[in-house]
């Protein structure tokens, strides 16, 4: 029997053959995206694409050369596909026909609900988010969805397979080249926006790993779609404007579960293994993976119980080597049922052992089944990949396969990555070989793009330089640049880490040309600039003049931006006003009266200020005052002056005396302002002939000090015991004060009414300064000290005659508070220190 029976026509895999096969990833598209025909005796592939404004031609000798566009070289708006050309594309975008027996592909169950509203959503032209754990069977499903939504709209179903895929730009780009028929053409970013706007499809986005700001970009850009994305709980969640419909897949029935274990098994179960598949159905949460494994596990269990008919007719004869062990295989144990990775390995194929320790070491990634041969040294290694599918190993990702969620790290733990590097230092040179065949075509290199990319990861410098060489021109030529970008930075590590001068200066050039082609031009200055000068160290002529040319295209598009640069808001003239509306005199009112200029306020300041007045041309303007002077403008008015705050310094020039706290704080604390315009001459002030305005300040706060004093010495006093009077009264100074106009206090009515005086007053008892003419009896401590309120003095009154002012007018007498009776010797001490301010003149 052919073991390659089954196989497609588009992988060219001969029958057999212990020489290494000439391999293909998987089945190419029915309209390529290059029109170039493999060279059978070429030794380079030469092609040529259409990038934006550019020519550009991928040379794997050289490095790849951009040019603009010639005149009448420009294509017009591709076509859209037709039915039969998606249908085409449709048919190659499934999953391969593996060589070998096929499993059992189990039915869908217990999704007939989800499945309903999928496609009720989609046909309102809905988006929505299936959300579900690896292994709850997204995939299936979304099989199943797709069979009913191929007609709902105009540009049909498109699949598309988001795994690898971080930004949204890749995705729009394989969009538009699966509707439009725009064979080796990749638009700029504008004109791809412009073209995918238009698309009205169906599409079904698997394994996305994006969400976010980069999710709503690919929503925006393409408005007349619906998308149904089948992803991860762990996965960014859309944001909350996205408006994005939200399914999630849980586990299936107790009963789903179990009759998907029978159609695995393809028998009835036994009372026995029904219990078990109850216990594994709780511990899994009932995932479909564990049971389509489970049921790989009962399979290989018959098979080593020699459950068949057949085994059970024949009898071990005499020349047997081995005869038959009565013993019966018990079944797994729920550990095993719950991680049977290892259980299910070691019942495989040595062929499909040995693929499962190459998917190990790529990462998880499994090459295609063409390439196995090669890989494994086995001629019939194709037909492992069946073996492993049928087992619940694998897992399909778009065209190709790889291992199933949580397999990769089961199998580690069993030592089957100890060989990871051998393995893939093998990889790395098999497809090295296959990648430079001129007979394999860019899409096939790009359908096996993951593998490559795994295994030029994990390959030695020298392995990992000679891959990316090879496969760096084939990503181009298949547009897939984003694979393109990512070998060429891991070859540029790479061939510096093995000082590969010529290796890192063609890496270097490629980037540049690639960062020119996306529009990024200060990246593609110094890519190029690098790889000029790594030419030039070596001589390199032929590539030097190839790099200057890039170059060159990279200065033209650099002055074009220049020459035109965006839209800038400048200062209109009409701001060269707005200068001098800080300037606007604020009218005199009968409490301030008319200053030059509108005096700015500290924050925090509670002195009432005028609203500025609106700029206006100076022939609407009131005249101002003759004692205010013309304010010069410092100079025109900039941009910056629109945005940027001036810190306005406060400055206090009037004459008047103070009205205000903040215009005494300002005259007694003046800030330092900064050096204004020369301003014109002023008229000479009148000499004042009132005092110095700060000398009355000073001596209104000695005043108010004294007073505060006094009233703590009257208060001491007075609280304290008539029984047993001081030794020694308290120290009056003998100086006499000023002797003014006796004044008679003025009694509230709430105050108590006054005693009659004394008969027979001591001396020492005379009223002192700061205390009221009607003092109160010895022995009796007044309830309420009156509160008294200081006369205001009008701004233009005289000042007055004495030079102290009496405490009644300086300011309220503190409420005495009660306090421990004070010793003689600190009552002389306070009194003397609170006398001696008022003695002096």
């Amino acid at each position: 029997m052919d073991r390659t029976q089954g196989q497609t026509e588009q992988d060219g895999q001969p029958a057999g053959g212990s020489a290494p096969p000439v391999p293909g990833s998987g089945q190419a598209p029915a309209s390529s995206a290059v029109n170039t025909a493999p060279t059978p005796h070429g030794p380079a592939r030469v092609v040529t694409l259409t990038a934006g404004d550019f020519t550009l031609t991928v040379n794997p000798v050289d490095g790849s050369e951009i040019e603009p566009l010639r005149p009448g070289a420009e294509r017009g708006r591709p076509a859209k596909r037709d039915a039969a050309a998606r249908t085409a594309r449709e048919i190659a975008a499934r999953v391969p026909a593996l060589p070998g027996p096929g499993g059992l592909i189990p039915a869908l169950l217990g999704r007939d609900e989800e499945q309903e509203r999928l496609v009720r959503l989609l046909a309102r032209g809905r988006s929505v988010r299936l959300t579900g754990p690896s292994g709850s069977g997204r995939s299936v499903l979304l099989d199943a969805v797709a069979a009913r939504c191929a007609g709902l709209a105009p540009d049909g179903l498109v699949r598309l397979s988001g795994y690898g895929h971080q930004q949204p730009s890749e995705l729009l780009q394989t969009l538009y080249a699966t509707v439009y028929d725009a064979p080796g053409e990749r638009p700029e970013r504008d004109e791809l926006l412009a073209r995918v706007r238009d698309i009205g499809a169906v599409v079904l986005l698997d394994d996305l790993e994006m969400g976010g700001p980069a999710l709503d970009e690919l929503l925006r850009a393409t408005p007349e779609c619906a998308y149904l994305l089948a992803t991860t709980p762990d996965t960014r969640s859309p944001s909350d404007d996205s408006h994005i419909e939200e399914v999630f897949l849980t586990g299936l029935g107790k009963a789903d579960c179990a009759h998907l274990l029978e159609a695995g098994v393809g028998r009835p179960l036994t009372d026995e293994e029904t219990a078990w598949a109850g216990d594994l159905w709780f511990a899994s949460e009932g995932l479909p993976l564990r049971f389509v494994q489970a049921a790989a596990l009962l399979r290989q269990r018959d098979e080593l119980n020699h459950t068949a008919e057949d085994d059970d007719e024949e009898e071990p004869g005499v020349f047997d080597e081995r005869p038959r062990d009565p013993a019966q295989v018990p079944l797994p144990t729920l550990a095993e049922g719950a991680a049977p990775a290892e259980l299910l390995a070691s019942r495989v194929s040595e062929s499909a052992r040995a693929a499962l320790r190459i998917a190990c070491a790529l990462g998880g990634e499994l090459p295609h089944h063409a390439h196995l041969p090669a890989l494994v040294g086995d001629t019939h290694a194709d037909t492992a990949v069946a073996e492993l599918l049928a087992c619940g190993l694998l897992t399909p990702v778009g065209t190709r396969y790889r291992l199933a969620a949580g397999v990769a790290r089961q199998l580690e733990e069993a030592a089957y990555g100890d060989t990871a590097a051998e393995e893939a230092r093998t990889a790395a040179r098999h497809y090295a070989w296959w990648t430079g065949h001129a007979s394999v075509t860019p899409e096939r290199v790009a359908a096996e793009a993951d593998a490559v990319l795994a295994a030029l990861a994990g390959a030695d410098v020298v392995a990992a330089v000679l891959l990316a060489r090879t496969a760096a021109p084939a990503f181009a030529g298949s547009l897939h640049w984003e694979a393109w970008e990512r070998v060429l930075r891991s070859g540029a590590e790479a061939a510096r880490k093995a000082g590969e001068v010529a290796e890192q200066a063609y890496f270097h050039h490629e980037l540049g040309v690639l960062a020119l082609c996306e529009g990024r031009l200060d990246r593609a200055r110094a890519e190029l600039e690098t790889s000029i000068g790594l030419r030039g160290a070596l001589a390199d002529k032929r590539g030097t003049v190839a790099g200057r040319r890039a170059l060159a295209l990279v200065v033209d598009r650099e002055t074009e931006v220049a020459a035109s640069p965006p839209l800038r808001l400048e200062a209109p003239a009409a701001l060269a006003a707005a200068s001098e509306a800080l300037t606007v005199p604020t009218p005199a009112t009968p409490a301030t009266p008319a200053t030059p200029a509108t005096r700015a306020v500290p924050a925090g300041s509670s002195a009432p200020t005028a609203p500025l007045a609106k700029a206006a041309p100076a022939a609407d303007r009131p005249a101002l005052s003759a004692r205010v002077a013309p304010v010069v403008p410092v100079g025109p008015v900039s941009a910056e002056a629109v945005t940027r705050m001036t810190p306005v310094v406060p400055v206090n020039r009037s004459q008047e005396p103070p009205t205000t706290l903040s215009e005494v704080f300002e005259d007694a604390f003046p800030l330092s302002p900064k050096p204004a315009a020369p301003a014109a001459p002023k008229p000479a002030p009148a000499p004042d002939r009132r005092p110095d305005r700060r000398r009355l300040v000073l001596l209104a706060g000695a005043g108010a000090l004294t007073v505060v004093a006094l009233g703590t010495v009257v208060a001491l006093a007075l609280g304290s015991s008539d029984d047993t009077p001081p030794a020694q009264g308290p120290a009056v100074s003998s100086t006499p004060s000023s002797v003014g106009t006796p004044t008679v206090p003025s009694v509230s009515g709430n105050d108590p009414a006054p005693e009659p005086p004394a008969a027979s007053a001591p001396a020492s008892e005379a009223a002192q300064p700061g205390q009221s003419a009607t003092a109160p009896t010895p022995g009796r401590t007044p309830g309420r000290t009156p509160s008294r309120r200081p006369s205001a003095t009008p701004p233009n009154s005289p000042p007055p005659s004495s030079v102290s002012p009496p405490p009644t007018t300086a300011g309220p007498s503190p409420t005495p508070t009660e306090t421990a009776d004070p010793t003689p010797t600190a009552t002389q001490a306070v009194t003397a220190t609170a006398a001696s301010p008022t003695a002096g003149p």
